[in-house]
């Protein structure tokens, strides 16, 4: 990493999930899907260490044991107030600035990561940056948002919403003029595309993409001329909708 500043990406993942129970062990190519997040997170250059931020659950020992197993570094924390489980992972891992990510985005790009963390620092005044605002432009999977330690230290002391802490970033959303914040956004709208796995039928269709490739270091470029070859693959799961935040 060429920058002083510390920045530690954070993946949350548990075992629990409504639509699709078990999904971070579900194999992609060979591999389990929380196995493919990592090593493409562990591709940005900006990132020092990756951190799999999960809960305490009993049902969450068996990922516990895959980042044993993989030498990972885990931090074990509160299943509902994710807020919290963020905030003390990063104060165990000496972030300066953390990134966000969470386990069910394989797809997630290393490109993007450096992009929006470069951004973050290159403007010290900046507290948040993401490429979700003003507007998202990237398929929704690619989600990255990257903060100081001191934006995610005033985010755990002021909300009081359970709601909003299970989403970590919710109060910066709800109170936008409270922080200073900048948006990542590309020419070409991809907002359309639908890459996060929440139901059997993402699944489906990420499985078609890595079968395709047959490893995991692949662009978003990539995937982009894989389904202009393949444009019946997006039928899969083009009818999902995406689960309310709350």
């Amino acid at each position: 990493m060429n920058s002083p500043v510390r920045v530690v990406a954070i993946i949350q993942a548990r075992m629990g999930s409504n639509r699709l129970p078990g999904k971070v062990l579900l194999e992609l190519a060979g591999e389990p899907m929380i196995t493919r997040v990592v090593n493409r997170v562990n591709r940005a250059k900006t990132v020092a260490e990756v951190v799999i931020a999960t809960t305490t659950e009993p049902a969450d020992d068996a990922l516990s044991a895959v980042c044993s197993a993989r030498k990972w570094a885990c931090f074990r924390g509160s299943q509902d107030d994710v807020l919290d489980r963020y905030y003390l992972a990063a104060l165990a891992h000496g972030a300066d600035v953390v990134v966000r990510i969470t386990s069910d985005c394989p797809l997630i790009e290393p490109e993007i990561i450096d992009q929006v963390v470069r951004q973050l620092i290159s403007q010290p005044a900046v507290d948040y940056a993401c490429n979700l605002l003003p507007h998202r432009t990237f398929p929704r999977g690619l989600d990255v948002e990257a903060f100081w330690m001191r934006t995610l230290a005033n985010l755990w002391a002021k909300d009081e919403n359970p709601s909003w802490r299970e989403h970590v970033t919710q109060y910066l959303h709800q109170n936008p003029d409270e922080f200073r914040i900048c948006g990542l956004t590309q020419e070409c709208d991809l907002s359309a595309m639908r890459w996060t796995v929440d139901t059997r039928e993402d699944l489906a269709l990420i499985r078609q993409i890595y079968e395709a490739f047959g490893h995991d270091n692949f662009s978003m470029r990539e995937v982009v001329s894989l389904l202009e070859q393949h444009p019946h693959w997006s039928d899969l799961n083009g009818h999902i909708q995406q689960k309310a935040i709350y």
